[in-house]
């Protein structure tokens, strides 16, 4: 079994913003020191919900400060971006990490936050699919070239190539059938933050399209999530400090039993999550989906 963070680097209130990322970046260490997977950071605009508008910049720094852990966006806001500018960026990022970078895709899930971009939420989808064609040709070519209803690029060098080849893995914030069975037909991995009786159906279908387009390859990864909050508190009596790790809600496994046993350092990092209330009462606080899968 394999061990992600999905986080929001959502408000702390008194908290100063220099002081909040730094947190988050030690609390990344940990992670990273600990053995999970992957780190996967949401990207929103203009709420408390997520103080990391610009995924890329946080996970340029993430970069800097661990040595295995995979990183990435969960996901990049397409129709919020200039594709060529992005697919320079997902180039900078996969070389900074040394070819640990996700590549998350989506339209936007908040319609008010695509407002404030002056983007009504039912164009979205059209922008999106648009946009990701274009970077994963941008990606996959020496030259980009594309005339599209939102798009145009005329022979474009792409002087820049991603560090893993063709690109970076591409995954996706699973939400709804046809989002399952796009995900599945295109072999992209997937998180479903859904709770279990409604992500049950998706990962079903999932299999079901793999099934009928691959046959027994092996699947992306297929991660549920499992929201747990981390943070420190004082107990009014004593006044002392701890550091719990306390579960909110559960989701099902979807590993299948041909897929390998988890490394050593994977093993490690569950004993260490599981022990997570022992951790110093300095310990950095985070807000994140404990996500386990293949």
């Amino acid at each position: 079994m394999d061990l992600g963070i999905f986080d929001h680097l959502d408000r702390r209130e008194g908290v100063p913003l220099d002081e909040f990322y730094e947190s988050r970046l030690k609390l990344l260490e940990r992670y990273d020191a600990a053995g999970f997977a992957a780190y996967h950071l949401a990207e929103h605009h203009m709420t408390p919900l997520g103080l990391a508008p610009v995924p890329g910049i946080f996970l340029a720094a993430a970069s800097q400060r661990t040595r295995r852990i995979r990183l990435g966006p969960c996901v990049y806001c397409l129709p919020l971006y200039n594709p060529l500018r992005l697919i320079e960026e997902i180039c900078m990022l996969d070389h900074l990490s040394r070819g640990r970078f996700d590549f998350g895709v989506g339209r936007g899930i908040v319609p008010y936050e695509m407002a404030y971009f002056d983007l009504h939420h039912l164009e979205t989808e059209e922008i999106y699919q648009e946009a990701l064609a274009v970077i994963l040709q941008g990606l996959t070519s020496d030259v980009l070239d594309h005339r599209g209803p939102r798009f145009t690029f005329r022979k474009v060098p792409m002087v820049m190539k991603p560090f893993q080849q063709p690109h970076p893995p591409l995954w996706y914030g699973m939400g709804h059938m046809a989002g399952a069975e796009w995900a599945a037909t295109n072999r992209v991995h997937v998180i479903c933050n859904n709770p279990r009786d409604l992500a049950r159906p998706l990962f079903t279908r999932y299999r079901e399209v793999w099934q009928r387009k691959h046959g027994d390859a092996v699947m992306p990864r297929r991660w549920p999530g499992r929201t747990t909050r981390c943070g420190s508190r004082t107990s009014p009596s004593s006044g002392a400090t701890s550091a719990p790790c306390r579960s909110v809600s559960r989701r099902t496994s979807t590993r299948p039993a041909s897929v390998a046993s988890p490394s050593r350092a994977h093993r490690r990092g569950y004993a260490r999550r599981s022990s997570a209330r022992s951790r110093p009462a300095s310990a950095p606080t985070s807000s994140v989906a404990w996500c386990s899968g293949t």
